[in-house]
C-alpha cells in the first residue's frame, strides 16, 4: 500500500469505529512498513460500538520531582526521562494515556495569598465548560488584561496552573488569568478536539464555548478588550492556534507550547501523521495574530517541525526580517529564540526552539504534570510577549 491508500483505509477503519485498527494501520506506516489491504470488510456501521474519541497525546518527559512547594530547577544533566503516568497501555506501538494518579497540588502551589480563585461555568449550543478563574489581589475594577489558558490531555485547571505558575507571574503583572477545563465527556482523556474540523470553526464546537467563556468574564468583570490572549499546551497548544485563526477580533496574541497550527489535522488518521511527521502544508494560520511558540527539539510526541510550520507561515505572508537570538539557563537548557520583525519594527512572532527539552511545559514548577523546570520560563516570556502586544497594535 501507498502512504495515501494506507491513510485512506485508515479514515475508514476510524468511520467505522475500528480504532485499534485505524491506529495499528498509520503506526505500521509511519514507521515505514508496508501493510496489505484488509481481506473482508467492516461491519456495518450500526452494528458497531460507538467509541470516545481517541487520545491525541501521548507520554511527556518529566525533569524533576514534587518534592516541595518551591521551585527548584533541576541541575543540568541528572532530569530522567519518564512516563508521566503509572499506568500506559499499548495499542500496536502507540502508547495512549491513563488516567494520571498522582496527588492534587496544594492550595499554595496554585495560587499566591490574598488572590482568589473562583470556579465558574459556561454553556451555550455547542455545550457546557466549567473553569477557573484567577483574580489578581490589586484588581479594583479597573481595566486588566486576560489570558486564557488551554491545558493538555488528562490535566485540569488547578494542575496546569501549578505547573505554569501562571496566577503568581499573572499576580506581579495585574492579569486575571481562565483555565477552562475540557471534561471526560467531550474526550476520554480531557483532550480538546483539535484535530476535527467541526472543533476548528467559528461560532461552533469548542471554539465558541472558549470565546463563550472569554466574553463571559469580560462581562462579569473590568477587562481590557485591547490585550485579551490565549494560549495551551500540547491538545491545548493546537487549540489555542486555532482560537487565534477563528477569533481574531477578540484575541490580541497567541501563545503555542508544544502544540500545531490551526488546519494541522482534519481528522483522527491525519492527527497522527501531523503528530509524527508535521501538519504539511494544509496547517493554516490567521497570521495576523502576534504569535509566540515553544518547542522542545526531543519532543517525541508532537514533531518540532509543527512549531517550525507555524513560524513559517508567518514568514510566507508577511516578509519580516529575522533575527536569531542564542542563550542558556544557567545549570539548564540552551535554546535559539528566533524572532520574526515588520517592516515597522514591531515583532510579530517569536519561535523558542529548546534543546535537549521533551514535551513539557519549559521553565514550569513540578507541582504540576508536563513540566521541565530546567527552562527557559515559557510563562514569563509568553506574558512578555502578550503584553507587547494590544489588539490592533
Amino acid at each position: 500500500m501507498l502512504n495515501q491508500d494506507i491513510v485512506r483505509e485508515a479514515t475508514r477503519l476510524t468511520r467505522a469505529g475500528q480504532l485499534v485498527e485505524a491506529t495499528a494501520l498509520l503506526q505500521r506506516m509511519l514507521q515505514g512498513g508496508r501493510s496489505p489491504r484488509p481481506e473482508s470488510r467492516s461491519a456495518p456501521q450500526d452494528q458497531l460500538p460507538r467509541c470516545d474519541p481517541l487520545t491525541i497525546d501521548a507520554t511527556a518527559d518529566i525533569v524533576g520531582e514534587r518534592k516541595a512547594p518551591q521551585i527548584a530547577p533541576a541541575r543540568s544533566g541528572q532530569g530522567r526521562r519518564r512516563s508521566l503516568l503509572d499506568g500506559m497501555r499499548d495499542v500496536s506501538g502507540l502508547r495512549l494515556r491513563s488516567p494520571i494518579t498522582r496527588a492534587p497540588p496544594s492550595p499554595s502551589d496554585i495560587v499566591p495569598e490574598g488572590t482568589r480563585f473562583i470556579a465558574g461555568k459556561f454553556s451555550n449550543a455547542a455545550g457546557s465548560r466549567t473553569y477557573k478563574l484567577f483574580i489578581p489581589s490589586r484588581y479594583q475594577g479597573q481595566r486588566l488584561p486576560l489570558i486564557v489558558m488551554l491545558h493538555g490531555c488528562t490535566q485540569s485547571p488547578d494542575d496546569f496552573a501549578a505547573g505554569t505558575r501562571m496566577n503568581f507571574l499573572a499576580e506581579e503583572q495585574n492579569c486575571f488569568v481562565v483555565y477552562p477545563e475540557q471534561p471526560s465527556g467531550a474526550n476520554q482523556s480531557k483532550c480538546w478536539n483539535w484535530f476535527r474540523t467541526s472543533d476548528q470553526r467559528r461560532g461552533g464546537g469548542e471554539p465558541s464555548i472558549i470565546a463563550g467563556i472569554t466574553r463571559q468574564i469580560m462581562r462579569d468583570h473590568v477587562i481590557d478588550p485591547k490585550r485579551v490572549y490565549v494560549a495551551g499546551l500540547s491538545a491545548g497548544g493546537a487549540a489555542a492556534a486555532i482560537m487565534g485563526a477563528t477569533y481574531s477580533d477578540l484575541y490580541a496574541a497567541v501563545g503555542i507550547h508544544s502544540g500545531l497550527a490551526c488546519g494541522a489535522a482534519s481528522d483522527l488518521p491525519s492527527a497522527f501523521v501531523a503528530m509524527r511527521q508535521g501538519g504539511g502544508s494544509k496547517a493554516i494560520a490567521d497570521t495576523s495574530v502576534p504569535t509566540i511558540v515553544f518547542h522542545g527539539d526531543r519532543d517525541t510526541t508532537v514533531n518540532p517541525k509543527n512549531g517550525d510550520q507555524i513560524i513559517e507561515q508567518s514568514a510566507r505572508e508577511t516578509s519580516p526580517t529575522t533575527k536569531v537570538l542564542r542563550g542558556r539557563v544557567p545549570h539548564g537548557h540552551a535554546y535559539t529564540r528566533t524572532v520574526l520583525i515588520d517592516g515597522a519594527g514591531r515583532a510579530i512572532s517569536e519561535h523558542w526552539n529548546i534543546n535537549g527539552a521533551g514535551h513539557a511545559w519549559s521553565g514550569g514548577s513540578p507541582a504540576g504534570s508536563y513540566t521541565d523546570p530546567q527552562g527557559p520560563d515559557a510563562s514569563r516570556e509568553m506574558l512578555r510577549f502578550f503584553l507587547e502586544h494590544p489588539l490592533g497594535g
